[in-house]
């Protein structure tokens, strides 16, 4: 689930925004646990990101959080066809995983997608890590997307989406946001000399974000592409493992009794999330990118994951 900023429409969306190739080669080391690489056995997730700039640190968050999930996450039942998918021409190419959450679980589904598409200045890469509670907890969501248009610049949004209002909910903030430290994860990529404060055009996509979100634009210069692979593999790194650690902790294993009418509200407030996440992103570029086709069997299968009617 993309949930893009304007700056990356194609020619209307999907133009610059993050994702180039790094490798860092300390993951490459790490081991990773049984239950992962069972979980990549069909079509492997190694396979199906051939061309995944920051590769190793989406590898090695994805590792981790279906590590974590692993007792609330059911097996992941996405057709070949939506694992991996490409255009006619082969110039756009993409990869989307669901995994819903087990019956009793508090995890509705986790989503790991990643588009590489060909634009005329050079390629876009656009990758995502989705985890969406259920109705058990009023707990935020957890999003990481990095949209990459060269090797030397990227968009970062790392967040722990709301699901009430903060302005009236104190202790809301304080529990998930405020005692967590969770700021300190923005301030410190915000240290860095070749980050930018991002701010997207969509007042949308500014309205659902949290007061701590990372929503930044790294620009390292025509020739700083070690610096931009240096900076993820440190700060990004940090800062993404700190949030998914902080969410896992706080969010994926909260349950909370709710009023009916609160419990209405959130789920509606959820849906209209997975709605637009649809419409303003991938039922306007999808088709564009990839054809008829391909775009509604993707974009098909987001809707079932998401429990909207097509």
């Amino acid at each position: 689930m993309q949930i893009y900023p304007p700056l990356v429409r194609l020619s209307p969306r999907l133009c610059p925004r993050l994702f180039p190739p790094l490798l860092p080669l300390p993951l490459r080391k790490r081991k990773r646990s049984n239950y992962f690489r069972a979980s990549m056995d069909r079509s492997t997730t190694l396979s199906r990101f051939p061309r995944l700039p920051h590769r190793d640190l989406m590898l090695d968050l994805i590792a981790t959080a279906e590590s974590l999930l692993s007792p609330d996450l059911l097996p992941s039942s996405v057709p070949d066809d939506v694992l991996s998918f490409q255009n006619e021409a082969g110039t756009s190419i993409g990869s989307l995983d669901v995994r819903s959450g087990s019956p009793g679980s508090s995890v509705d589904f986790i989503l790991e997608s990643w588009l590489h598409c060909q634009i005329p200045n050079g390629a876009l890469d656009i990758t995502t890590l989705f985890a969406f509670l259920n109705d058990s907890t009023d707990a935020p969501h957890f999003l990481l997307e990095i949209i990459q248009s060269s090797p030397t610049s990227l968009i970062l949004f790392l967040d722990l989406l709301p699901r009430r209002d903060l302005a009236v909910d104190a202790d809301y903030v304080d529990k998930f946001y405020q005692d967590t430290q969770l700021d300190k994860q923005r301030q410190q990529v915000n240290k860095v000399p070749q980050v930018l404060p991002y701010c997207s055009n969509s007042l949308y996509i500014r309205s659902i974000l949290s007061p701590t979100a990372i929503a930044v634009h790294i620009n390292c210069g025509e020739d700083g592409q070690g610096v931009m692979e240096e900076i993820v593999r440190t700060q990004v790194e940090s800062a993404a493992k700190e949030v998914l650690r902080i969410w896992f902790d706080k969010c994926a294993r909260s349950s909370k009794q709710m009023e009916e009418s609160e419990r209405a509200y959130m789920l509606k407030r959820d849906g209209m999330i997975k709605t637009k996440a649809i419409e303003i992103d991938l039922a306007a570029n999808m088709p564009r990118l990839f054809g008829a086709e391909v775009a509604s069997r993707v974009v098909g299968e987001i809707h079932k994951a998401f429990g909207l009617r097509t």
